[in-house]
């Protein structure tokens, strides 16, 4: 299938495309065609572009996934230990941040010192997409280092927190050796376990899913917007997660896949978001559950507009006390800086309004016009030139 994937994105390099398109050209779901794409994303073999709709395109080494290579994402895979799981109580605190889409690319190049880095988890770390990701404080350890240990005890972290806070950024820098589920609605049990699909020579296969792929090779399965899924569908994952460790495939042949030493299960979760449901069967299974805020103070560090993150800063404080919904986080404030370098500083300022949700415009206009001292409006169309 990633290579399917894969051999759409490289005919069309200078295209990008949603996972709904590449299905609809393949005759696939697009539920398992947003999980190649994952995983390419994963390996560096394919880029997203956009997150709302999610937009995927080529990158220089997408044609690689033709002939069967890993690229950059297949790192060394870590073991863990079988131990019991046990109820884990993780205090975070947000003394540093990371720099979802907007860290520095690091290449090849990153020498003893990147890759002690990312082994211990202290200092910036190498994701598999090139980019760093800059640990922060969780229960005394950098959150990284926090994350690994949680894995070879074999506790479950579920990371919880507005969209933009860098979650996915720290699962990613946690395990190289990472598969990710894109959750939402239309996501279906075959998304995880696999499903038939017509051969190339005619006739049909069946090709498994993330899941088994995880459980069958002992990596990391990292199930994002899983409140987004339909708790029937989520539910496939749960005796590969609890003492049993295994799952029954039943569209093929009723199959036991038995997990491997190292498999393991991280989930992340936006509280808010229409439609996100976190049930308690889905809470009970993750032992450690993990607030990820932005930090601001990293806002600053990366040479983002300081007014900006004033403005940031504020709306935080009124969506914790609950007077509005909405807040900017680290990857609106990302977006901000490179509209700025684009468009102008005036045309960042209109469209951080024009982001905010419909229901907390008027508030957010109001702290944007005290700090810049005048009114602003959305960013729009103006008159034919």
């Amino acid at each position: 299938m990633r290579r399917r994937v894969a051999g759409v994105l490289a005919d069309r390099p200078q295209t990008v495309f949603t996972p709904g398109e590449i299905a609809k050209e393949l005759g696939r779901s697009a539920g398992a065609v947003a999980n190649a794409l994952e995983t390419l994303v994963g390996r560096g073999q394919a880029e997203q572009v956009s997150g709302r709709p999610r937009r995927y395109g080529a990158t220089s080494t997408t044609r690689d996934a033709l002939t069967g290579s890993n690229g950059t994402g297949a790192g060394t895979r870590r073991s863990a230990r079988t131990a019991p799981t046990a109820p884990a109580t993780v205090a975070s605190t947000t003394t540093g941040s990371p720099a979802p889409g907007a860290a520095s690319s690091v290449g090849s190049g990153a020498g003893a010192g990147g890759k002690a880095a990312a082994r211990f988890g202290r200092g910036p770390v190498v994701r598999p997409n090139g980019q760093t990701y800059h640990p922060r404080a969780l229960a005394d350890l950098p959150d990284v280092a926090a994350l690994r240990r949680l894995r070879e005890a074999s506790i479950a972290a579920l990371l919880y927190g507005p969209p933009g806070t860098g979650k996915t950024s720290l699962v990613e820098a946690a395990f190289p050796d990472l598969i990710t589920v894109a959750g939402d609605g239309d996501t279906a049990v075959a998304d995880f376990i696999g499903e038939y699909t017509q051969a190339p020579g005619g006739g049909y296969e069946f090709v498994y899913g993330p899941l088994v792929t995880a459980m069958t090779e002992g990596r990391c399965l990292f199930i994002d917007d899983a409140t987004l899924i339909s708790p029937k569908v989520l539910a496939v994952v749960y005796p590969a997660m609890d003492g049993r460790r295994q799952i029954i495939v039943k569209p093929h042949k009723g199959e036991t896949i038995i997990a491997k030493e190292g498999f393991y299960v991280v989930a992340g979760h936006n509280p808010g978001v229409h439609g996100a449901v976190l049930t308690e069967a889905l809470a009970s299974r993750f032992a450690a559950q993990i607030q990820v805020s932005t930090d601001y103070d990293l806002a600053t560090t990366l040479k983002i507009e300081p007014r900006a993150v004033r403005v940031a800063r504020n709306l935080s404080r009124r969506q914790a006390s609950g007077e509005i919904g909405w807040a900017p986080q680290l990857r609106e404030l990302i977006a901000f800086q490179k509209i700025t370098e684009v468009l102008g500083a005036e045309a960042a300022v209109a469209n951080l309004l024009g982001v905010a949700p419909e229901e907390d415009r008027d508030a957010v206009a109001e702290v944007i016009s005290s700090v810049y001292g005048r009114a602003v409006a959305p960013l729009a169309l103006g008159r034919q030139l």
